[in-house]
């Protein structure tokens, strides 16, 4: 402020604020100054934005690290709200999960992303359609004029407002016909830049979306666009913090009035819509985290529901493997609870020799095989990109038996719908980890029995003897440690009948390749 007061007493800078005052002259004035539609959807995208920063803010401390580079590599995040990865001891991805309290975070317990997706999906959903509606009301009704700068005069007069902004000369109020140049330029970013990126790079982070475009998929990689998305967060929260300050020290009674009330004036007119619609946003901040604690299968009913329309479209898109051995991740982070066992540890002992694998259900060959038989099945390699629902991803390349080969040998019935896949090891909440994939899925070229990582052998703590990769699915649908595969008619009874463990018990919803 001290700066800006000083350089207000150079000539050179006064001539510059006479001749640039804040708006060029040739700003077309919107008479009809601000309908009922347009207050209506300003109040509504502040609602949904309040939701979907916090339930982003809670998906971002699942991992609370980002990069720029495609791998997750400890040391190389430019950002990072957790500790250095300890050195001496395993450090899983979950164990990297940091809590966030009730009142920010939705619903602000740890590791709790299950539930912070459905909101942010769905209410990202909703805010969407208000924008759409807004985009097409805005130049369908002239309201355009407000926000999209028509010369390049807006620059010399855009500073020219930051200068009497920060000198805490406010430059002269014309809002209600057209706003100074500062304010047009910031609107423009926020509604014309900032929001489609955040939807743009949000979508990216989809192994469903990422692996479907190519070229487009490894340049804006689930890394880059997290950081990207985190950015546009950025741009938002600054834009809230000076949007609201602004508005409050220049005159909170005219400015309310306008986007609340649709007046022109200094009556109180604004603050009595205003109070109560502030009062109702507090109130359902307040009520967020308990409602979702307390009616969390609920929550995510909705939330399918409402991300339905994502889902329908990504979950059947055809993933490709496109990368290469420059692409291969240094580093690929460990994740889920190891199997705990004598039997476990005696076939690790043993380097799996007496390890079976068990395949029956609705199949007309039930099988054993041993770990030496799936060997010297037909082998496939491919290097492919792993998406944790937590939001770290790495490449790897991968050996194993394809799923498609073992169809083949079993022959599924007619009636089998379902594979599931039954863990040697237990979730974090007790009871045998499983999940449950489409027999589509299982059809699928990239789909396999992985016994090989980067050409070595399965580390048991990466899930040896085999572990799924099933490459249209986040991380948590591919079971590692895997003891048996059971074909079924369909799941209902198995568990809560949400479709595999974590769905059971953290609500992450089946198939969600989102």
């Amino acid at each position: 402020m001290a700066i800006a007061q000083a350089l207000r007493q150079v000539p050179a800078v006064q001539e510059c604020l006479v001749r640039y005052p804040g708006i060029p002259p040739s700003a077309v004035a919107v008479v009809t100054g601000f309908p009922a539609w347009l207050r209506l959807q300003h109040f509504m995208n502040l609602f949904f934005m309040a939701f979907i920063i916090r339930a982003g803010l809670q998906i971002l401390a699942d991992h609370p690290r980002l990069y720029w580079k495609r791998d997750c590599t400890p040391g190389t995040e430019w950002f990072r709200f957790q500790m250095v990865v300890p050195t001496g001891r395993v450090w899983t991805a979950k164990d990297d999960s940091v809590t966030l309290p009730g009142w920010l975070g939705i619903p602000g317990i740890r590791h709790s992303i299950g539930l912070a997706r459905w909101w942010h999906f769905s209410i990202t959903l909703l805010w969407m359609i208000n924008g759409i509606v807004f985009y097409v009301l805005l130049f369908a009704t002239g309201q355009w004029l407000r926000l999209v700068p028509t010369t390049w005069e807006v620059i010399p007069n855009a500073a020219s407002t930051a200068l009497q902004y920060l000198s805490l000369t406010f430059p002269a109020d014309h809002s209600w016909l057209r706003y100074n140049s500062l304010q047009q330029i910031t609107y423009f970013i926020t509604v014309f830049v900032a929001a489609p990126t955040s939807i743009v790079t949000g979508f990216m982070q989809s192994p469903a979306i990422s692996n479907r475009l190519g070229w487009l998929g490894r340049a804006l990689n689930r890394q880059r666009a997290r950081s990207i998305h985190f950015i546009a967060l950025c741009w938002f929260l600054f834009y809230i913090l000076a949007h609201v300050t602004l508005v409050f020290i220049t005159g909170a009674r005219v400015n309310l009035n306008m986007m609340f009330a649709g007046l022109n004036g200094d009556s109180w007119s604004g603050v009595l819509v205003f109070v109560p619609a502030m009062a109702l946003v507090g109130v359902t901040w307040w009520l967020a985290s308990p409602f979702t604690l307390r009616h969390a299968r609920r929550v995510q009913r909705i939330g399918a529901f409402l991300a339905r329309p994502f889902n329908s479209v990504t979950q059947w898109w055809d993933p490709t493997s496109q990368l290469t051995e420059q692409d291969i991740s240094p580093y690929f982070w460990p994740n889920g609870t190891m199997p705990a066992s004598a039997e476990f540890d005696q076939l690790v002992k043993n380097g799996f020799a007496h390890y079976r694998l068990r395949i029956d259900g609705l199949v007309e060959k039930p099988v054993e095989l041993t770990y030496a038989e799936l060997k010297a099945m037909p082998k496939q390699e491919q290097i492919t990109t792993h998406f944790c629902i937590q939001g770290w991803s790495g490449v790897v390349r991968w050996g194993g038996v394809p799923m498609r080969h073992l169809l083949d040998l079993l022959k599924p019935t007619a009636d089998a719908g379902y594979a599931v896949f039954y863990s040697l090891a237990d979730g974090g909440d007790g009871g045998r980890y499983y999940d449950v994939h489409s027999i589509a899925n299982m059809r699928h070229e990239l789909t396999m029995l992985a016994y090989e990582m980067n050409g070595a052998p399965l580390s048991v703590l990466h899930g040896a003897p085999l572990r799924l990769r099933c490459e249209n699915e986040l991380g948590f649908k591919m079971v590692k440690w895997i003891a048996a595969i059971e074909f079924v008619h369909d799941f209902a009874d198995l568990g809560a009948g949400e479709g595999g463990y974590n769905e059971d018990h953290e609500f992450y919803g089946y198939r969600v390749p989102i």
